[in-house]
């Protein structure tokens, strides 16, 4: 369930996949899978660690994304598009991993993952900052994304907390708080709405959350995705922000 593919599957069809998966052992320094390979598995990882990396345009040497730990999912992203391996994954230690095949993918995942991203598109071309995105690399974020929901008074992020994940508002509202003098009590700097979004900041750069975010409708539905997801479906988000900087800038929530 740490896959977001498979957070779109009902109770039958996870069973289904639950039944198909296929136990696959590899040593520490060995390749689960390559960079421009064509895959026809997809993976979770049940025990050791696994490094993922890319080799981006302009870049000799690979770029580490992240280490998968037990319960992530990878590999997807050959199956869903049916296109070459888009990062390198190898055993840092001796894992084991489950193996799930594209028959079983193709006629259970897959097809949940579409009516998710049929269910999101036309909110995703709602937000502004994603007008820049054509229509596959909407696709393509729709199929990444995590639906959240939160009560009233919950904290969404805190700040000072080391974030990888934005977030965009489905339904209900927040507002942004922050520490604006030392021992004092957090002010309101921001309101959030439908199509609205925070949290960008975790998916340009390591730093810890410039404010609080913090529920005031009586329930919130949020969609998030996470940095390492979303550089390794559609590059360097910097090249996404750069397209209308000038609309990045009006928006973004600034220290």
């Amino acid at each position: 369930m740490e896959s977001f593919l498979f957070r779109a599957l009902d109770e039958e069809d996870l069973n289904v996949v639950v039944g198909a998966i296929e136990e696959k052992h590899y040593k520490a320094g060995e390749h689960v899978i390559k960079e421009g390979d064509q895959g026809d598995e997809m993976f979770v990882l049940e025990s050791g660690s696994l490094d993922c990396t890319k080799v981006f345009k302009g870049n000799s040497e690979p770029t580490h994304l992240k280490t998968y730990e037990p319960g992530e999912g990878f590999g997807e992203l050959a199956l869903l598009y049916n296109a070459p391996r888009a990062a390198t994954i190898t055993a840092k230690t001796d894992s084991v991993c489950w193996a799930l095949d594209r028959p079983t993918f193709n006629n259970i995942v897959k097809d949940a993952a579409a009516k998710k991203r049929e269910k999101y598109d036309d909110f995703l071309n709602e937000v502004s900052i994603l007008k820049t995105l054509d229509p596959y690399e909407r696709s393509r974020l729709g199929d990444a994304i995590v639906e959240e929901k939160f009560a009233k008074n919950d904290f969404v992020i805190r700040e000072g907390d080391i974030g990888d994940k934005f977030f965009l508002i489905v339904e209900g509202t927040a507002i942004a708080t922050k520490v604006l003098e030392e021992s004092k009590e957090p002010s309101k700097v921001k309101d959030y709405q439908r199509g609205e979004y925070f949290g960008e900041r975790a998916l340009l750069m390591n730093e810890p959350r410039a404010a609080n975010i913090v529920v005031t409708s009586d329930q919130i539905t949020l969609i998030s995705m996470e940095r390492a997801t979303f550089i390794r479906m559609m590059g360097p988000l910097e090249d996404l922000l750069k397209r209308n900087l000038a609309l990045y800038e009006k928006f973004s929530l600034k220290k």
